[in-house]
């Protein structure tokens, strides 16, 4: 799926950002709704909240690629249209879809407001960004990293603030055991987009993979642990190198049976190592809910 760029790989930006004006709104607003939901921003040049809230617009209309456009109107320029429209302050913001306002707010929005406005108006559709982090996590899942890699190399390109392209990409580099790689990608991020929940994971899951690159042999730890049950060392590493191994159930047994034997172990180093391996796994993985639920019971017991 190749996402819509312009020349020199910027994005096409022609037909989905314009100005205008009374003269003109019949046609760029009440028509063009009736095709793609239309985005009015009334703001003037005196409006400090106008110069946050007008790029931010712009940016999140190229991101949808084509669901919705975005009309902008200078409201001194186009008093009489403002009066119309009932403009009380500014800035202020319309949707229209099929000719009609259906939906709108007033003053500056933090960026997460206006993606779920934007996301109001285009109701289900996906947008090329979309339809490729989709198609990247499928490749993902379906043990093809290296499709997954371009894919969301390509929504990085448009968006670089992606967290789940930034959280996909980084997993992918887990799959191929390019770890090196993973961690060039995480040290290159901000501290806001390390906070994100997807990308904390995908960090957890790079620190648990550079743990096991370290672990030993899974044959050869089970040997050790069968030798004495209660070498709760030799589970954790077998943990470790069962969970880069794929094999996820296995390694939340062994951890849940060391904390089952010995909770309070190098202080609670099962429990904690668990916690860890959740996150990375993702909370609502059916693994995950069981062998939470499975601790949950043991902590309580």
């Amino acid at each position: 799926m190749a996402i819509m760029m312009g020349e020199n790989g910027a994005p096409n930006t022609a037909d989905l950002i314009k100005d205008s004006d009374a003269a003109n709104f019949a046609t760029d607003v009440i028509e063009a709704s009736k095709t793609v939901p239309v985005i009015v921003d009334l703001w003037a040049t005196w409006c400090e909240p106008c110069k946050t809230l007008g790029p931010t617009l712009e940016k999140l209309v190229v991101q949808a690629a084509g669901l919705v456009k975005l009309v902008k109107i200078d409201v001194d320029a186009n008093q009489e249209l403002a009066q119309q429209l009932r403009v009380q302050s500014v800035p202020t913001v319309f949707g229209f879809k099929d000719g009609q306002p259906v939906d709108g707010f007033a003053g500056a929005q933090p960026e997460s407001e206006i993606k779920v406005f934007i996301e109001r108006l285009t109701g289900d559709a996906k947008s090329p960004i979309d339809e490729a982090l989709a198609q990247a996590d499928s490749a993902l899942e379906a043990g093809d990293p290296t499709t997954a890699i371009g894919l969301y190399a390509q929504v990085l390109s448009q968006d670089q603030a992606s967290s789940a392209a930034v959280a996909g990409l980084v997993r992918c580099y887990i799959a191929t055991g390019e770890l090196e790689h993973a961690r060039e990608v995480i040290d290159g991020l901000e501290d806001k987009t390390r906070t994100d929940a997807q990308v904390a994971a995908a960090i957890t899951a790079l620190e648990l993979a550079e743990q096991g690159a370290d672990s030993g042999d899974v044959a050869e730890l089970t040997e050790q642990v069968q030798a004495n049950e209660n070498d709760h060392q030799a589970r954790l590493e077998l943990s470790h190198a069962l969970y880069n191994a794929g094999e996820v159930e296995s390694a939340f047994e062994q951890l849940l049976e060391s904390f089952e034997r010995d909770r309070k172990w190098d202080d609670e180093a099962a429990r904690k190592q668990l916690l860890k391996l959740f996150e990375a796994t993702g909370h609502a993985d059916e693994r995950v809910v069981a062998a939470r639920k499975r601790l949950s019971s043991i902590m309580f017991s």
